[in-house]
């Protein structure tokens, strides 16, 4: 088959790395892509966010899938335009995607499906907001209404500043998707606060059926110890060693069944990648937030992993066949994934700057270990030059969580961009107590 991916970062890369791998997959193309995406597929120069264009490309290359990557193509109405002209695409409608595109829109529909999350408050003005602070109390939790890239959420025991992230969510008006829904519309979501681990579980469906693949768990803040903002990434691992065993089992009967079928009851079935953020809390399991689309930077370390080939996968999905399919494999390998950004990430990066080691990573780590690109550009002399916040992603697998991460820093320390950072500490903690078990049974 021929397939066209929609995107430009790291998850878009890891989508095209998988679906090269892929022997059903004949020909492979990206819009708009970044430099390493280049190397396994066709890039073409198409605003990811113009519906018309897209479905155009997708017309003009007779592509046999689509895949939409990003949250805001999907939230604009970009997989409606490509379904619109008869190309099965996998991603949700514009509707659909309001899970992600407001988090009013996925608290209504968590009610109505008697799916667990925490308590909240829809707030559009000062006065609302006050009484939300102080009916939660500390720690707070803002978000706004509407997407962020990741970027949304303020978790501060700072009253003061917990108003004044929420006062600017509802100064904000977004403008109207092409299907007429609204993307956040002057709003904040006030939330109680919840303890507990976070998980990531994404799951493939047609609307009807639900296929949950490997939990994973990333890391939100900037720095080294949960310190410092949060970003849209730092890193990610799977598998979870410390999760229970009926976790994914649970999920799939107490959120993703009930609001896919939520969903469906209302007339707009969600079809694509539905992604739910969970924390796991001391009263159960609770859902954060949902999201439209495969997370970044989790989808590398779950892709990673997965072994049934990416394109039949998705393309069942995109036509309504995911009950046909077999059982998914997986690797037992684990996978960890650590991300490099730009000098003053997550505040404006600093772009521009060139990357030099990826070869040797490629010649000297490969195949345990290798580079998916997020925000990179090629220069006229074809040198990799730095173009966004988070730079690459770095992931590699191996037997345990220990051996994939001394690989992924091993692989790191080749690379070279001046002013990066990265956080040293991706799965360590993890890592250390699941050989300390393993050296208990051992014993």
């Amino acid at each position: 088959m021929k397939v066209l991916v929609i995107g430009g970062g790291a998850r878009e890369h890891a989508l095209c790395r998988s679906l090269s791998l892929d022997p059903d997959v004949t020909a492979l193309h990206c819009a708009p892509g970044n430099a390493g995406i280049a190397e396994v597929a066709e890039l073409h120069g198409v605003n990811a966010l113009d519906g018309a264009a897209v479905a155009d490309l997708a017309a003009g290359l007779k592509a046999d899938l689509v895949v939409v990557g990003p949250e805001a193509p999907l939230v604009a109405g970009v997989a409606d335009a490509v379904r619109e002209r008869g190309i099965p695409v996998f991603g949700p409608s514009a509707e659909a995607a309001q899970l992600e595109g407001s988090k009013a829109f996925a608290k209504d529909v968590m009610a109505a499906a008697a799916v667990p999350t925490a308590r909240s408050y829809v707030c559009t003005t000062p006065a609302e907001i006050d009484e939300a602070l102080d009916a939660f109390g500390a720690p707070y939790v803002v978000k706004d209404d509407g997407l962020a890239a990741g970027k949304g959420v303020v978790v501060t025991d700072d009253v003061e500043a917990a108003r004044a992230h929420a006062l600017a969510c509802v100064s904000q008006r977004r403008e109207a998707t092409p299907s007429g829904a609204v993307a956040g519309d002057g709003r904040a979501v006030i939330e109680e606060f919840l303890d507990g681990p976070e998980v990531s579980l994404f799951a493939i469906t047609d609307g009807e059926t639900v296929v949950p693949l490997q939990p994973a768990q990333d890391f939100k803040r900037a720095y080294d110890g949960d310190q410092g903002p949060n970003t849209g990434g730092m890193g990610a691992y799977s598998p979870l060693p410390w999760a229970d065993p009926k976790l994914v089992d649970e999920v799939m009967a107490t959120v993703l069944q009930p609001t896919v079928d939520e969903l469906h009851r209302r007339g707009t079935p969600f079809s694509g990648l539905l992604y739910a953020g969970l924390a796991i809390t001391s009263r159960g399991v609770r859902v954060i937030e949902f999201n439209a689309r495969f997370g970044d930077p989790e989808t590398q370390v779950v892709l990673a992993r997965l072994q049934t080939p990416l394109g039949g996968l998705l393309l069942a999905a995109a036509t309504g066949n995911l009950a046909a399919l077999p059982p998914l494999r997986w690797r037992d390998d684990a996978a960890v994934t650590v991300v490099i950004a730009s000098h003053n990430y997550p505040d404006t990066p600093r772009t521009g700057d060139p990357i030099e080691g990826l070869a040797d990573v490629v010649a000297q780590d490969a195949p345990d270990a290798y580079v998916l690109h997020a925000g990179t550009r090629r220069d006229d002399s074809g040198a990799v030059l730095s173009a966004g916040g988070r730079v690459l992603s770095v992931t590699a697998t191996g037997a345990d969580l220990t051996t994939a991460r001394q690989r992924a820093y091993r692989a790191v320390g080749r690379i070279s961009l001046d002013g990066s950072q990265h956080r040293t500490d991706i799965a360590a903690k993890v890592a250390d107590q699941a050989a300390e078990a393993t050296e208990t049974q051992g014993a």
